[in-house]
């Protein structure tokens, strides 16, 4: 019999992209990306070009923070909804396979009933505890062998359906829990973008190309940075070379050990997927193909090459081998902050992919832009 479950609501995946960077602050238009209505502007003495500098980047942190707790969420939910989904069709087999065994039993009474033996009580069967009826000497001494496993079953059968019903009315509270947290995230996500919005529509033209160069002075220092890695693994990939183990051959100029040579093949396939990706719009809760939150580029990379990774930073950087920052090779994850909020692809010389916030787009740029906390290579 089929099941006459009423629709279930399903819960929208992917959000608009919103906010700004700091990097592209005269890009005006971007301040109005969101359908929603910004916050008040907040009233007090004015902060400097660097507290807002500050501030903005703090807020952009919180959003990627706020968007890897809503990718979890949403994972829940999908997973939580499937299980529903399972359990409500037992449920409904279940009910059909016990109406049938019901029916079984109805013609075993209404045989009873014309023989004589047996009073019209015999509509007891059809109550919720049927058993209790049957368990009476004078009937169940009438019943024969077939007729008494017939009423086994079914008193089996309605137990383990009841169990089901109790199991998928959790499971589907659970459900209601995951949904309520997965739409806190989104206002969390989009609160903070707000913030960093209306802050930066309260700077003067002046006051944004300052800020500009400020932020211009951020990346330089990070370029700098990034070229000063790429060296030391340039000359650490020399040494090896120069050097080799006993009875091992020099390593050629495509070997692993070069700062600009991917490890593995699947290595290899992962960086030319986040390449590929260049210019696409960071969206956050996205996993592509058109857009991507910054552990969404990595998971679509590294399925491309076969390889499965969880959907937050928060677990992909428990998947693969720790490496050491110097030991970096093309396709490592790069994991940055302390609460492990945002991950990047390691292109090599210092440099890495990712899908850096709302307003910007996948790019290239030096992996101490932010804070390191550590890196993982998948495969």
């Amino acid at each position: 019999m089929p099941s006459h479950r009423k629709p279930r609501t399903r819960i929208g995946t992917t959000a608009p992209a919103l906010g700004v960077t700091t990097a592209a602050l005269a890009s005006v238009s971007l301040l109005a990306q969101s359908a929603d209505a910004a916050p008040a502007v907040p009233t007090g003495p004015k902060p400097s070009i660097e507290e807002v500098q500050k501030k903005v980047d703090d807020l952009y942190r919180q959003a990627d923070l706020a968007t890897q707790k809503y990718d979890a969420a949403k994972e829940a939910t999908a997973t939580q909804r499937a299980k529903a989904d399972a359990l409500l069709d037992q449920v409904a087999a279940g009910t059909a396979k016990l109406n049938d065994t019901r029916r079984v039993i109805g013609s075993y009474a209404a045989a009873q009933y014309r023989d004589g033996g047996v009073t019209p009580t015999m509509t007891l069967l059809f109550s919720d505890d049927p058993q209790a009826f049957f368990d009476q000497n004078q009937l169940m001494g009438r019943l024969s062998d077939e007729q008494q496993k017939t009423l086994s079953t079914f008193e089996s059968e309605r137990a383990a359906n009841a169990k089901k019903r109790a199991e998928a009315s959790r499971s589907l509270a659970a459900l209601t829990t995951s949904q309520q947290t997965l739409r806190a995230g989104k206002q969390d996500v989009q609160t903070k973008l707000a913030a960093a919005r209306t802050l930066l529509s309260t700077l003067t033209a002046q006051e944004k190309a300052r800020l500009a160069a400020i932020e211009k002075e951020k990346q330089d220092e990070a370029k700098r940075r990034a070229a000063e890695l790429a060296a030391q693994q340039a000359a650490a990939a020399a040494k090896k070379k120069a050097t080799p183990p006993a009875g091992h051959a020099p390593s050629s100029p495509s070997s692993p050990s070069s700062p600009s040579a991917p490890a593995t093949t699947k290595a290899a396939k992962a960086l030319a997927f986040a390449r590929a990706q260049m210019g696409k719009p960071y969206v956050w809760g996205a996993t592509g193909p058109a857009s991507y939150d910054c552990s969404g580029l990595t998971q679509a990379a590294w399925k491309a090459a076969g390889v499965d990774l969880p959907r937050t930073t928060w677990d992909q950087v428990k998947t693969g081998t720790r490496v050491a920052t110097a030991d970096l090779q093309p396709g490592d994850l790069v994991f940055f902050y302390d609460d492990i909020s945002h991950v990047g692809m390691y292109i090599g010389n210092g440099m890495m992919i990712h899908a850096p916030h709302s307003g910007a787009y996948v790019r290239e740029e030096s992996i101490y832009y932010m804070p390191i906390y550590g890196s993982v290579r998948p495969a």
